[in-house]
């Protein structure tokens, strides 16, 4: 149902304005307005920043939210290993880690449900199981908790910096060093709050890198996360000069990177929560990542 307003202000922003008159958060009619929901004199689309004028006419198409929920999918995932306790999943590029507003269903989540007998219940309902998680064109190893016991012991592995986390990056340029460390406070970005970025009153946010081939403007990275900020490895080495390759936000769109940034989580170290043995997974890089290090010439292993 479209709604229509005949703009009584002068020079109010457009984002407030319909935030006002909806009784909606700015954030929503924020995410409406850039997906072409919001008319303004006829046009679309328009920015959300942009000043209203006496006698503007407003035409919002905003659709009501759709409930979010996590029911079982038959979705193929890539299961590493299982037990009573864990299960260890190779999570593809693409693939949403648990329900959200943008992406409802089609997620690890659902996949899970429909494959994994129990998942621990502390992170609620839409995310049962998940301890951590990567973004969603992030591949790679992710630790599945199959109970409350199990979830806890591995939360705090994750906080004490005793599970180790490494990832694979195809970075932009040419790193002099052979091994550095980024560590730099990480915030959300205040002009765009879809973004991190960094920021002195951000929290501790810490990267260690190690090259480990060079191309022609590029460079292969393994990444060793200490702190587990939103974006950090991707945020970390825009900060440095060399964004991940293919990366929509933090960097540029790549014909070697169809579908997203090459970021590849593919090594993590943790104690059973059960046995306190210390295992090690490993996952396979994603096809797009292969395909792009053989368009570079590499053939060796990593």
């Amino acid at each position: 149902m479209t709604e229509r307003f005949v703009s009584a202000a002068e020079g109010v922003r457009l984002d407030v304005f319909l935030s006002e008159k909806l009784g909606k958060t700015r954030s929503a009619v924020t995410k409406a307005i850039q997906d072409g929901f919001v008319r303004l004199n006829g046009v679309v689309p328009v920015k959300s920043g942009v000043k209203v004028a006496m006698g503007d006419l407003i035409e919002a198409d905003i659709p009501n939210p759709c409930p979010i929920s996590a029911a079982p999918q038959d979705i193929p995932i890539d299961i590493l290993y299982e037990d009573a306790d864990i299960a260890v999943v190779n999570k593809p590029q693409g693939m949403v880690t648990h329900p959200a507003a943008g992406s409802p269903d089609g997620t690890l989540v659902n996949a899970l449900l429909a494959r994994v007998s129990d998942l621990s219940g502390i992170n609620g309902e839409i995310r049962p199981g998940i301890v951590h998680r990567l973004d969603k064109d992030t591949s790679g190893v992710l630790v599945i908790a199959k109970n409350d016991a199990a979830h806890l012991s591995l939360s705090e592995q994750i906080s004490q910096k005793t599970a180790l986390r490494y990832y694979y990056a195809l970075v932009v340029g040419k790193i002099a060093a052979e091994e550095g460390v980024v560590d730099k406070p990480i915030a959300r970005s205040k002009k765009d709050r879809k973004k991190m970025t960094v920021d002195e009153g951000g929290r501790k946010a810490l990267t260690l890198y190690r090259v480990l081939a060079r191309f022609p403007g590029y460079t292969l990275v393994e990444c060793e996360l200490r702190t587990g900020r939103t974006h950090q490895i991707r945020v970390h080495m825009k900060s440095i000069g060399h964004p991940v390759v293919g990366d929509p936000v933090y960097g540029k769109d790549s014909p070697l990177a169809p579908h997203g940034q090459l970021l590849h989580a593919h090594k993590l170290v943790l104690d059973h929560p059960r046995t306190g043995e210390r295992m090690s997974f490993e996952a396979p890089l994603n096809d797009d990542f292969a395909a792009a290090l053989a368009k570079l010439g590499f053939s060796g292993n990593i």
